[in-house]
């Protein structure tokens, strides 16, 4: 008997292993430091969504700033810290001060990479949780994570000597209504000025073009451009194994946070199918969480790669754009009804692939009035005037 080449000797069986737990683990990975390397952390994410877990992965070149905004916007239960560049000792500490810093000092924060044995003592004196060397399974990690969870308070504790962290709230009063678990009292909520939903299909560029309009708005709104004002959110939902119930929430790495800083807020979800049921109240709580020039008075949702028949996100928002690349189909899957009936604005992302010109062309035909833009999202093409027709219209 032989094995295929392209097998892996080992495999992990994909099965829930939180189903028992008072709600399903959001652990954040990142990569702090400067390594550029990304194998084993996405083994591991694989493995913990395989598992049941939620998996926010930040991507590679953090700071423990960045991390810390992320772990807060996340409200995850557990940070894992990966590091290949032996500067553990002060971009742990680092991060654990960050985190106390905006407002969350009680998350765990787990590192691993590798970590010398005598400075693991050192490590948990700083207040490191956990540490994992090489060589450690996935199931221990897996472990690990289950063992961060607490169930959710609907109000969160301020640091001693400080005052409650509004956006480090915010991400709670997300949590809970996107679990359909009762808000605390006083949450305030307000529709934000603009709600923009951007849809299209699996692989089209939209985390990166929502990335992209949300840098610019806020340089907008930084240099007091007419028309932009406040802060802008992302809401971003992904797909809900439903085999684990896990999921992979992969479309904050697009943001540049360690430019961005706090100007934008940026919430990852996962949903089954098309249950947007929590959204009104949690685009309501974004608005309200804040006043004056810190207020969030654009929200943009990122649905789940949609299909034809994926229309329901037009009943939550302002304005939807859809968005489609060149060679996606002929002009009569152009005519078909769904997706391309809700649009607003049609995006040509990608415009720089093959087959451009016959997609405006298509797009011309079911447009009518409805402005097609082409942009061209990993260069920043054409998303000022995306922005533009969006936010201006």
């Amino acid at each position: 008997m032989t094995t295929a080449i392209n097998v892996p000797t080992t495999e992990f069986e994909k099965k829930d292993r939180c189903a028992d737990l008072p709600h399903r683990p959001r652990v954040l990975l990142g990569k702090m430091g400067l390594d550029g390397h990304d194998r084993g952390v996405k083994v591991i994410a694989r493995a913990l969504r395989d598992s049941g877990v939620h998996v926010i992965y930040s991507g590679l070149w953090q700071t423990p700033r960045s991390l810390a905004i992320s772990a807060r916007d996340e409200d995850c239960d557990v940070v894992c810290a990966s590091m290949m560049s032996n500067s553990h000792m002060v971009l742990g500490p680092r991060l654990l001060s960050e985190l106390a810093r905006l407002g969350r000092p009680d998350l765990p924060v787990y590192m691993g990479g590798i970590l010398p044995q005598e400075d693991l003592p050192k490590l948990a004196e700083a207040g490191v949780s956990r540490c994992f060397t090489t060589g450690v399974g996935l199931a221990d990690i897996v472990n690990a994570v289950r063992d961060a969870v607490r169930p959710r308070g609907a109000t969160l504790t301020a640091p001693p000597g400080s005052t409650l962290n509004r956006t480090a709230q915010l991400s709670r009063d997300i949590s809970l209504a996107h679990a359909g678990s009762p808000l605390r009292q006083g949450a305030v909520k307000r529709r934000p000025r603009r709600v923009i939903g951007v849809t299209g299909s699996p692989g089209a560029g939209k985390s990166t073009l929502v990335a992209q309009m949300a840098a610019e708005f806020s340089r907008r709104a930084k240099e007091g451009a007419p028309g932009y004002s406040g802060r802008c959110a992302v809401i971003a939902f992904d797909p809900m194994s439903p085999i684990t119930s896990g999921a992979l929430l992969g479309d904050r790495l697009r943001v540049d946070f360690n430019a961005l800083d706090e100007t934008v807020y940026y919430r990852s979800l996962a949903i089954s199918g098309e249950d947007y049921s929590g959204l009104p109240e949690i685009i309501d709580l974004i608005g309200g969480a804040h006043e004056g020039p810190d207020a969030f008075d654009l929200v943009f949702v990122e649905t789940v790669g949609a299909g034809q028949n994926e229309t329901r996100i037009r009943g939550f928002v302002d304005t939807t754009a859809v968005v489609l690349t060149p060679g996606m189909g002929d002009a009569v899957q152009m005519d078909k009804a769904g997706i391309l009936e809700i649009a607003d604005v049609f995006v040509c992302n990608k415009a720089d692939h093959p087959g451009e010109h016959e997609l405006v062309r298509d797009l011309r035909d079911v447009a009518g009035r409805r402005p097609i833009l082409e942009t061209v999202a990993t260069r920043s093409q054409g998303v000022s005037e995306l922005l533009a027709a969006l936010v201006e219209s």
